[in-house]
């Protein structure tokens, strides 16, 4: 469902419109897919469902972040990925546009100067900005830091749990890790106990090697859950970060492959 919620034809019978109807409904349309970015941030409004809720949320304990407006009085949210994880973004990009949250535009390559001078190509889109989306930046941003809303709870859903997985999970050993360097210990605590309390998630916070940044281990044992909660959301080219979903995936093609051979 897009930010304007349901149409509903007053003149429809039987699930189908009059010609007055239909052209109220072209009217909607157009409203929400060409001229919703002309609109005033005050005038996009909620409620948002848990789906962009737990996208939003999902991303902002990966690598995106809000965006306080210094015009037009609302927040964007702001979505980056390294363009070799190109499928990902346009994946998340199509997700949120066809929510209704962003043009349909294909976000572009860029490039940014890193460290050393090393040259990145980067895709990255924002959502329009929206007053109705204020609240989550106050509850992101202490003093301009970014830390974890202590109400995380409430929206680390399945679909959340796989954005922030595919932004900042990576594969160790049998297990994965949530590279939360970024956030204080007390953050990824809140985390480890949130994972634990809502999912039965085993998982531990550990030092990054560096002076106070920590990463979230998630124990061997608890990938199987962990697996079965995320995959149905998981883009492919992400799936190695499951780790054993990905070498069956991997054994099954194979198979595949041999057979087929075998045939000809």
């Amino acid at each position: 469902m897009s930010l304007w919620g349901k149409f509903n034809c007053p003149t429809c019978i039987n699930n189908s419109y009059t010609i007055f109807g239909s052209f109220i409904f072209i009217i909607v349309y157009l409203s929400e897919n060409v001229l919703a970015k002309r609109l005033p941030a005050t005038s996009r409004v909620g409620a948002h469902n848990m789906d962009i809720l737990s996208i939003i949320f999902g991303s902002l304990l990966g690598d995106s972040h809000a965006e306080r407006r210094a015009i037009g009085n609302g927040t964007r949210i702001s979505f980056s990925q390294e363009a070799i994880h190109k499928e990902y973004l346009l994946w998340l990009h199509n997700l949120i546009s066809s929510l209704g949250y962003s043009t349909p535009n294909l976000p572009k390559i860029q490039t940014r100067l890193g460290l050393g001078g090393k040259l990145r190509y980067i895709l990255r889109f924002h959502t329009f900005t929206y007053s109705s989306l204020n609240w989550i930046h106050d509850l992101w941003y202490v003093n301009g830091v970014k830390c974890v809303p202590k109400n995380i709870g409430e929206f680390i859903t399945p679909l959340a749990l796989a954005i922030w997985i595919m932004d900042d999970g990576g594969r160790v050993g049998k297990g994965l890790k949530f590279s939360t360097n970024s956030f204080s210990y007390e953050d990824c605590l809140l985390l480890s106990n949130v994972l634990f309390d809502k999912y039965n998630l085993r998982t531990s916070v550990q030092s990054a090697g560096v002076e106070n940044q920590y990463i979230i281990y998630v124990f061997k044992e608890s990938m199987p859950a962990l697996r079965e909660l995320v995959q149905p959301y998981m883009v492919s080219s992400m799936l190695y970060k499951l780790g054993d979903l990905h070498f069956l995936n991997m054994f099954l093609l194979l198979m595949y492959s041999l057979k087929s051979l075998r045939r000809h």
